[in-house]
């Protein structure tokens, strides 16, 4: 009996000890999440907040290590999951909740001094806190936050806060932590549905069943407000646009004197310098986004130093690019509208403008001439002006190296009268392909353009000679070629020029060739980014054969060459000042005429 009694005390004394052992154990781990976490900051984003979660390399928190015989009590635990199987099963749960989901004490959590004084209040704070989603934020030395951790470093899927930090030394809401789980399964989805599932562990996808499992709540309200937001991103996108004009403007100033020589009679010009200004404003509106509506209005007071037998020169030859004279009135000067057809073609609308000119046919095949040289010569390939008015144009992309444009313009398209209208009096019609080659840096254009005029209302070239521009008192139907074409070298050297070709046939008489020429070479940024140098030298129209029946076979006599050097300086992005020189030998294909020299300044403001 007395030996019985001693078998029991020794039995409970052991097995208080046992008991004791376990205590102390639990109560330390408590006792070390506790203090690890005492420092931790609740993340202060809303849900609602758009944020990325940034790589966790900068987390410098203390990563949570089990004692000693917490790890021993895992290992006996710790059952392998079956092959095949996403999911972990341990034995002993209360022990393997404590290891697999350490838990944290909230910020008012009992001191480590007192857990250990009075381990049953250690183990109260467990029995609260047993699971991750108990827990109104994840901290970096929670099971949860590590695993993702680990996901995230090993399948690269998270990007960072808008100011490219992670702030690893702060706490994670439970949606942060959402938002960063919610990427981890949608890159693991991407390589599954990529055929890379075997880049996946099973481990892998076992604790992003977990993670899901634990953050289920969470997950769903942020896949909810996700939802929420496309929707409304998609209706801001399909509705995002609303009706704007914008009004930009171009004022130039021009200074210009005919320096030297006699005009197309030779007769003496008067050395008289000229001061005038060319004012457009431009409203552009769109309604789509996609499209644009461009009304100008526009007024000069630079009478042009020629015309068909008018003006100080006599001739046509060496105008000036912004001459031209409104009695300081507004007038419209372009009223189009251009929207898309698909990703490839423009449809250009026009009431009224410049031609083909503004249904952009031209520009793109002497970009370093238009908008830069001082002369209306040297702007683009004179056949372009053998139109004018209302219509329609199409400019299309074959491809990314073929453009094709189309046009057709009618002066008195609002008139209904016989030989007015659309299709019974004056009109001009546009075909052109220009090529693209080397990243665009060459580009060359073939042209044809048909034209009719009624007696009296020849459209003329406003460039070259008189009888280049002449329609001898009879309708005039043309047929123009041209070839235009620029190359740029390197940045700071192109060259480019042209060949046009008009066939006049003055119906009732005959047929009379009209041809002109050009080439130029320009120095892109030269001095400076933004300025332009140009030289260029060519051939005015002229009138090289024609029909004795028409004008007694009388023809241009001679060849006049233009030349002309200009340097754009850019003052700024909205400033910029262009001197140049103009000079005529021959003027008017006449030899007898003296050379002519004309010089000019131009400012140009934009806003």
């Amino acid at each position: 009996m007395y030996n019985l009694l001693r078998f029991s005390q020794s039995f409970l004394l052991v097995s208080f000890l046992v008991a004791a052992g376990h205590l102390i154990a639990a109560s330390s781990a408590i006792a070390n999440s506790s203090v690890a976490n005492e420092d931790s900051t609740e993340a202060a984003i809303a849900p609602e907040t758009e944020f990325k979660i940034a790589n966790f390399e900068s987390i410098d928190e203390p990563i949570y290590q089990p004692t000693a015989d917490l790890q021993s009590g895992l290992q006996d635990s710790y059952v392998a999951p079956a092959a095949g199987q996403p999911s972990i099963e341990l034995a002993e749960s209360t022990i393997a909740q404590s290891i697999t989901q350490p838990t944290v004490a909230p910020v008012n959590s009992q001191p480590e001094a007192e857990v250990f004084a009075n381990p049953s209040a250690g183990l109260q704070e467990m029995n609260q806190l047993t699971s991750v989603s108990q827990l109104s934020d994840v901290q970096p030395t929670d099971w949860a936050f590590q695993a993702l951790q680990s996901l995230v470093e090993r399948y690269g899927v998270i990007a960072g806060y808008p100011d490219g930090t992670f702030r690893g030394n702060r706490a994670l809401t439970r949606y942060e932590f959402a938002a960063g789980l919610n990427a981890a399964l949608d890159r693991v989805n991407e390589l599954i549905a990529a055929g890379l599932a075997e880049t996946v562990t099973q481990e892998d996808l076992a604790t992003l069943q977990r993670l899901q499992e634990e953050f289920a709540a969470e997950l769903a309200t942020l896949r909810g407000r996700v939802d929420v937001l496309e929707a409304q991103t998609a209706e801001l996108e399909a509705n995002q646009f609303s009706t704007t004009t914008v009004l930009n403007g171009e004022v130039i100033f021009g200074l210009i004197s005919v320096i030297d020589g006699n005009n197309a009679n030779d007769e003496p010009i008067d050395r008289n310098p000229t001061f005038g200004y060319r004012v457009r404003l431009n409203l552009e509106t769109s309604f789509t986004g996609e499209d644009q509506l461009t009304t100008r209005f526009q007024a000069n007071n630079i009478t042009p130093l020629g015309g068909t037998n008018e003006g100080v020169l006599q001739t046509n030859e060496g105008r000036i690019e912004f001459d031209g004279d409104s009695d300081d009135q507004f007038q419209l000067g372009l009223l189009r509208y251009r929207f898309p057809v698909g990703d490839r073609t423009n449809i250009y609308l026009a009431a009224t403008g410049n031609g083909f000119v503004d249904l952009d046919a031209s520009a793109q095949l002497t970009p370093y001439l238009d908008g830069s040289a001082v002369s209306l010569f040297a702007l683009r390939n004179p056949i372009y002006n053998y139109s004018a008015g209302a219509g329609f144009g199409i400019r299309h992309f074959l491809t990314d190296d073929i453009e094709i444009n189309l046009g057709y313009l009618v002066p008195d398209a609002g008139n209904p009268e016989p030989g007015s209208g659309l299709f019974n009096g004056k009109y001009s019609a546009l075909a052109q392909a220009i090529f693209y080659a080397f990243d665009q840096r060459l580009r060359v254009g073939f042209s044809y353009i048909n034209s009719y005029t009624p007696s009296g209302e020849f459209f003329g070239l406003a460039t070259g000679s008189n009888l280049a521009n002449e329609n001898f008192d009879r309708p005039v139907s043309v047929n123009a070629y041209g070839v235009s074409g620029t190359f740029t070298v390197t940045p700071g050297l192109a060259f480019g020029g042209w060949v046009g070709y008009a066939n006049h046939r003055y119906i009732g008489r005959g047929d009379g060739d009209v041809w002109n020429w050009a080439a130029s070479v320009a120095f892109p940024d030269l001095g400076g980014e933004g300025n332009l140098g140009g030289i260029l030298i060519g051939m005015e129209p002229r009138l090289t054969a024609i029909d004795d029946a028409v004008n007694g076979g009388e023809t241009d006599p001679d060849t006049s060459l233009h030349l002309e050097a200009y340097y754009k300086y850019r003052l700024s992005d909205n400033i910029e000042i262009t001197p140049g020189v103009i000079w005529l030998t021959a003027p008017d294909h006449q030899e007898e005429n003296d050379d002519v020299v004309i010089g000019v300044l131009r400012t140009v403001f934009r806003f």
